[in-house]
């Protein structure tokens, strides 16, 4: 049985693109053992600190519980949940994918591809990323800049399974359903996530699946109701723990959908834990872990694709990473502990 003695909270500045943070919680219980967790992209880090120093210690220190299933939302957030949930694995001598019900050793991966400066300078990049191994890319797409980068890498590689990504930047179906021409598997999150109505109307032209992002299992059943789309973006991180990630997963399973895993900033310990739930069995379609760069995680080994696969860590129980504790604490702008 779990009982937390100590609890540590570091915020990073991590090394890459625009200098991104991260918190990361570490939990020690009376025998040693220790479980780490790690909040990133969320809209304010600041929130998540305070909310850290307020509310974890009284939420775990000393408690007595046996699962994290039966530990509150509130008891740290997705930092503490997935702490929670590295510590019990370990505990318990199992794989945190196979504490999560995955059942897969390996995972397919999607390699994001952002807009560029001219056609070929983006078909250049697709090709190193399909010579470096990947059979899949996520092109992003937005109004000016769709169907003609599209085009144009699908005749540069007639068999290569192509998805887009639109962030959400569309009002209208037009372009969006122009692209459905070049044999796309996924349109992800074309509209504003509040618009249910487009989505629906969308995914009644296209036959490419149209994937919704969304950290509300109400919101996912409006869309499920509404039969507006057919796979579900899952980010482990949108969610404020991983029984209520598991709980979105079941019910985008139920619905017949697919399941993309994401999880790309921070310091690796996120992305192992999006390494995880996608090893679930709806997690059908490639998964995307493929941010930021491996020189800049303090996790042993590095998460990522090699060949265009992930591998699931099934030889160490918990998360299956060991962390750099000398790189963490020269990256860590403040910190406390209780």
């Amino acid at each position: 049985m779990p009982r937390v003695r100590e609890i540590e909270v570091f915020r990073l500045a991590l090394p890459y693109g625009r200098r991104p943070e991260s918190i990361l919680v570490r939990l020690t219980d009376y025998g040693g053992m220790t479980g780490w967790g790690e909040v990133v992209e969320v809209p304010c880090l600041d929130k998540a600190w305070s909310m850290l120093e307020e509310t974890l210690a009284p939420a775990l220190l000393g408690l007595d519980w046996e699962h994290p299933d039966e530990l509150p939302p509130a008891a740290g957030g997705t930092a503490g949940d997935m702490a929670c949930w590295d510590l019990w694995a370990r505990m318990s001598g199992v794989p945190l994918s196979h504490a999560l019900g995955g059942t897969r050793t390996s995972l397919m991966a999607t390699v994001r591809i952002g807009a560029d400066r001219s056609l070929e300078s983006l078909v250049a990049r697709v090709n190193r990323q399909v010579c470096g191994g990947y059979a899949h890319v996520t092109l992003d797409v937005h109004p000016g800049w769709d169907v003609e980068p599209v085009r144009a890498v699908r005749n540069a590689y007639p068999g290569l399974a192509i998805s887009v990504d639109a962030h959400g930047a569309y009002t209208g179906a037009e372009q969006l359903v122009a692209l459905d021409a070049y044999d796309i598997e996924v349109i992800e999150r074309p509209f504003a996530d509040s618009d249910v109505v487009g989505h629906a109307e969308l995914q009644d032209q296209v036959a490419a699946a149209v994937a919704v992002e969304t950290g509300s299992e109400g919101r996912l059943m409006e869309y499920i109701e509404a039969g507006a789309a057919r796979a579900m973006l899952l980010r482990p991180s949108a969610f404020a723990t991983l029984a209520e990630v598991r709980r979105a997963h079941d019910r985008a399973v139920s619905a017949g959908w697919d399941i993309l895993c994401a999880g790309g900033q921070g310091t690796g310990l996120a992305r192992a834990a999006a390494v995880a739930v996608a090893s679930m069995p709806g997690c059908t379609l490639p998964c995307d872990v493929t941010q930021p760069p491996r020189n800049a995680q303090i996790v042993e080994p590095p998460v990522g694709a090699s060949g265009g696969v992930i591998a699931v860590p099934l030889t160490q129980p918990g998360l299956g990473h060991t962390v750099d504790e000398s790189r963490l604490r020269r990256l860590a702008k403040e910190s406390f502990s209780a």
